[in-house]
């Protein structure tokens, strides 16, 4: 390994920040593929990753491989997965959750085991990650050789912790330096795989994950400046991947106006938490720059110009995972359609938990494609240039 890097050696802290959104992480690989093979120099000291973003992020940091094949070998991950990989799909094991979960609630808790978490069992996940994360007992490995090789400054995990209602950063970084926000905490700690399945517990679809005496889940509940732990570590140019799609879809005219099926009214309260806040996060901080252009550098004090760049796909995602429905289990299949209306043209829920490999790989290429698309843009922003506003 060497920690040479043309793109480091100067003052900018490059962080990449990868949110969540469930199997549409996999866009992400598809963007940075792009972007490995055609700035090979590119490798951002600084990694930030939520839900299933932060499997992309802890891969990467723990790979002791160059960039380019890094990201190699986490698209060969994705394609290899499957959705009975990612939680159990059979017949049997979703009849049995559901029923207790419907005894729980038509009795008031009386009837039903406490001890069934989540609503589907993403024990496989967990030994998936298991075989292919480079693993000490739980302990993930390889990114404190990286960090000790120079090849990367910091990495953050984030998860929300239930008791307390706020997210938690979980860091290794060679910068001993934690902080506390209002929203956000800051722990140093020793990565491990439970870090991984809590920060991807999607909430009452996975179980959440106990960490240090308390129950955490996905990260993107309460973090609503998806780009502060990167600026907390220092950051002074980010990229960060976002897998929602602009413009947002809407739905036809003549469907509006019809009762919104449950499915609809999660994937809107998904959209909302997971992926709306990076958008609005990004145009915050480029704001924010233009202010601090206005201000003498000898007046400045704290404050430093950040320039952001979003990267995000121009198809919907939900749209495509519509279209390939017909991958899924067939037992998952017959639950979900239960909660869905067939006529709507999108579902942003399903689009999250379909990991099965023809639509994994559709994303990971049109990530590709999209990126290729913005190259010169991606390119001068990576060299220093002027970043522009994301889309709203």
């Amino acid at each position: 390994m060497t920690s040479s890097n043309p793109l480091t050696e100067q003052q900018e802290k490059h962080a990449l920040v990868l949110s969540g959104g469930g199997a549409r992480a996999a866009y992400q690989i598809g963007a940075l593929r792009h972007i490995a093979k055609t700035i090979p120099e590119y490798r951002p000291q600084i990694l930030t990753g939520v839900s299933a973003g932060a499997i992309n992020a802890v891969y990467l940091a723990s790979s002791q491989k160059s960039w380019q094949e890094s990201v190699a070998g986490l698209a060969e991950l994705w394609l290899s997965l499957e959705t009975n990989r990612v939680y159990h799909t059979d017949i049997g094991n979703i009849l049995k959750r559901a029923m207790v979960w419907t005894l729980r609630i038509i009795s008031a808790g009386r009837l039903g085991r406490a001890d069934v978490h989540g609503m589907v069992d993403n024990s496989p996940l967990r030994a998936f990650l298991g075989a292919h994360l480079p693993l000490d007992g739980q302990r993930i490995s390889g990114i404190p050789e990286n960090i000790e090789a120079g090849l990367l400054d910091s990495l953050a995990i984030i998860t929300t912790s239930y008791g307390s209602g706020r997210s938690q950063a979980w860091i290794e970084s060679k910068n001993q330096d934690a902080w506390t926000g209002s929203q956000l905490r800051a722990r140093l700690s020793e990565l491990t795989l439970d870090h991984v399945m809590a920060s991807s517990a999607l909430p009452i679809f996975f179980p959440a994950v106990r960490l240090n005496k308390a129950w955490h889940g996905d990260g993107g509940i309460r973090l609503t400046a998806p780009l502060s732990p990167a600026l907390h570590l220092g950051a002074t140019r980010i990229l960060a991947v976002s897998p929602r799609s602009t413009p947002v879809n809407v739905l036809p005219e003549d469907l509006r106006t019809a009762y919104p099926s449950p499915a609809q009214i999660v994937s809107t309260m998904m959209n909302a938490v997971f992926l709306d806040l990076l958008d609005y996060d990004a145009i915050q901080m480029n704001r924010i720059n233009r202010l601090v252009e206005k201000i003498p550098e000898d007046e400045r004090g704290s404050f430093r110009q950040v320039d952001v760049m979003v990267l995000r796909p121009r198809e919907d995602l939900g749209v495509l995972a519509r279209e390939h429905e017909i991958e899924l289990p067939r037992s998952f299949r017959f639950f979900e359609r239960g909660l869905d209306n067939r006529t709507e043209p999108s579902s942003d829920a399903l689009s999250m938990v379909m990991f099965e490999p023809e639509y994994l790989s559709l994303l990971i290429r049109l990530g590709e494609e999209d990126a290729a698309a913005r190259h010169d843009e991606i390119e001068s922003f990576i060299r220093g240039g002027a970043c522009a506003l994301p889309p709203v």
